[in-house]
């Protein structure tokens, strides 16, 4: 089966009628059950909502753009690894012909099984444990980093960051949430940082910690006492929030906070919650394209149905989880038909443009293990209680600012 080109799609930003390529043909007789799951209730309920709105907008932007009925058939993980285990057989029960989800790398790595077993299309959103791919699947794809890639683009990005504001930090200390995620990140912080020879820093301490923990006051202690320049963040958004307020009561001031890859820092919950404390972070992760064609039409979606909030709260989860059910619907729309094999096959024959999708990267193409290449990161900074991309030049909306201005040098 030959690669086909996603040539309908996209040709301008912002209307319908500017995406006239895309052509809006007639609906198929069939419609596509895509059954998304995400931890909606939990310790990562928040996260898993504000994925829920890429999924939500998803059926009727598709429908307009590629002329498909997609059915959501949503599941909530409880951000429970076992519960998003028995969703995901139940949702095939009930008729799903492809999975989405689930945001958390275990619980992402369970539904995968099943849907491996189960002979089901398995689109990951967000997930960036490396053996989730490494398994030999043929019904399990993921369009988002692995750990190892989300981990050196936001390592290659500290090094943007520090020459933009002509800096040079001598040592870090690292903390990272004790989960499927935050272990798969620090193997890539520890096997990449040491070949990044450009990067002026050394680890003093790293410091692992429970994301479900609600007092972390040994662990800022510690971190303090290694009396590092600047604090490297792989968390969750509520354990970074009792993380900040710690480092805040005991007046810990590093030069920044900086992630090489993880959410929680850029989440809308961290600043309504921090307000001024939220001020500065800086996490180096995948995002949406703000240039992109498609974001464009999306957001003017998401204004539409949140008037009151703002699509930059949710770059990640928004444009992974949305691209996540198109790939889904353009592969239906070349299937032709509902067939789970046929599906996968037309899955693994994607081939969307760059231009043509949300998130930030190259062109969606799966390679043979089911995993995209090419995804990149940009330096998500909070200015003025927004997230707000920073480098790379080509798609920033302000300058980064390092160090924060409230560091003190001790």
């Amino acid at each position: 089966m030959k690669r086909r080109q996603f040539n309908q799609g996209l040709a301008a930003a912002g209307t319908l009628a500017a995406l006239a390529p895309f052509g809006i043909v007639r609906a198929q007789s069939s419609k596509l059950k895509v059954g998304v799951l995400l931890p909606r209730s939990g310790v990562q309920a928040l996260i898993g909502q504000s994925c829920q709105r890429g999924a939500d907008l998803a059926p009727e932007v598709i429908r307009q753009l590629l002329g498909v009925e997609i059915e959501i058939m949503n599941a909530d993980t409880e951000s429970n690894a076992d519960t998003a285990r028995t969703r995901a057989e139940r949702l095939i029960q009930e008729g799903a012909n492809v999975l989405v989800g689930a945001f958390d790398s275990g619980h992402t790595a369970a539904i995968a099984q099943v849907a491996e077993q189960r002979g089901i299309p398995h689109v990951i959103n967000v997930a960036a444990a490396p053996q989730i791919t490494e398994q030999g699947y043929k019904f399990v794809f993921r369009n988002f980093p692995t750990a190892i890639d989300l981990t050196r683009n936001g390592l290659s990005l500290m090094g943007d960051i520090f020459r933009a504001t002509n800096t040079a930090p001598r040592t870090a200390v690292f903390m990272h949430v004790n989960d499927t995620f935050g272990q798969a990140m620090f193997k890539g912080v520890s096997a990449i940082l040491p070949t990044l020879t450009n990067l002026p820093f050394k680890v003093l301490d790293t410091i692992a910690y429970d994301p479900a923990a609600r007092d972390l006051t040994v662990e800022v202690s510690k971190a303090k006492a290694a009396n590092a320049d600047f604090l490297m963040l792989v968390c969750r958004l509520n354990d970074a929030i009792v993380l900040r307020r710690e480092m805040a009561k005991q007046r810990w001031n590093p030069m920044g906070i900086v992630g090489p890859g993880s959410p929680g820092l850029y989440e809308e919950q961290y600043t309504k919650v921090l307000g001024p404390l939220a001020e500065y972070a800086i996490c180096n992760t995948v995002w949406f394209n703000p240039k992109s064609e498609m974001t464009k039409l999306v957001g003017g979606a998401f204004k539409k149905r949140y008037p009151k909030d703002l699509i930059d709260f949710h770059g990640t989860n928004v444009g992974y989880t949305f691209d996540a059910i198109l790939i889904a619907a353009d592969a239906f729309k070349r299937a032709r038909s509902t067939d789970p094999k046929a599906l996968a096959d037309a899955i693994r024959q994607t081939d969307i443009p760059a231009n043509r999708r949300m998130s930030l990267g190259g062109p969606i193409r799966f390679n043979p293990k089911g995993q995209v290449e090419g995804n990149l990161s940009a330096a998500i900074q909070n200015l003025k209680g927004r997230p707000t991309v920073t480098l790379p030049a080509e798609y920033a909306e302000a300058k980064v600012v390092f160090p924060s201005p409230d560091y003190k040098k001790t």
